[in-house]
C-alpha cells in the first residue's frame, strides 16, 4: 500500500467518524422541581434521555440538565429611605417573618409563585409581621416589600 493510499484513506475514516459525531443539545418544552418524603428530585420535559431506571414504583428517565438561574430588575430607583427590611427563618417551612424597623411607613408585601402569580398580599401592620407558608408547596417564592406601592425590597425565599 502506497503512501498517499495510506493518508486518503486516513482522512475518509475522519471524515465519516465527523460526520457521525452529535452534540447533546436539548430545548426543553418545561420542568419543575418536585420532592416529598423520600427526597426531591428536578425535572425536565424535553430532554435527551441517555439512562433509564426502572424499579417496582415506577421508571425514571434521566437526562442532562444544567442550571441557570436569570434574574432581572428593570425600573430599580434610588430612594432616600433608609429602611431595613429582613426576612426569616429562610428556607422556612411553615412561618416566614419579615421584621423592619420602619414605623411611620405605608409597607405591603406581595407573596409571589415562580410563574409570577399572586399568592398573598397584605399590609405590614407591624415591625413583625407573619406569614403562613404552610399552605404552599415546596419551590421557591418571591416576597416583594412595597412602600405606598412602590417596590423597596425583593426577597427570594425557599420554601422546604
Amino acid at each position: 500500500m502506497s503512501k498517499s493510499k495510506l493518508i486518503s484513506g486516513i482522512v475518509c475514516l475522519l471524515v465519516l467518524a465527523l460526520t457521525q459525531v452529535q452534540a447533546q443539545e436539548a430545548i426543553p418544552a418545561t420542568g419543575s422541581e418536585s420532592s416529598g418524603s423520600g427526597g426531591s428530585a428536578s425535572y425536565t420535559v424535553g430532554q435527551v434521555a441517555y439512562t433509564i431506571n426502572t424499579g417496582s414504583t415506577g421508571t425514571v428517565i434521566q437526562g442532562v440538565q444544567q442550571v441557570y438561574e436569570i434574574s432581572v430588575e428593570t425600573g430599580i430607583e434610588e430612594t432616600a429611605i433608609s429602611l431595613i427590611i429582613t426576612a426569616y427563618p429562610n428556607p422556612t417551612s411553615d412561618i416566614l417573618k419579615l421584621k423592619t424597623d420602619a414605623e411611620f411607613l405605608d409597607l405591603s408585601f406581595s407573596l409571589y409563585n415562580l410563574n409570577g402569580k399572586l399568592l398573598q398580599s397584605q399590609k405590614l401592620d407591624d415591625n413583625e409581621t407573619s406569614i403562613d407558608m404552610s399552605g404552599f408547596a415546596p419551590s421557591t417564592y418571591f416576597v416583594n416589600v412595597f412602600d405606598d406601592h412602590q417596590k423597596v425590597k425583593t426577597f427570594k425565599i425557599i420554601k422546604k
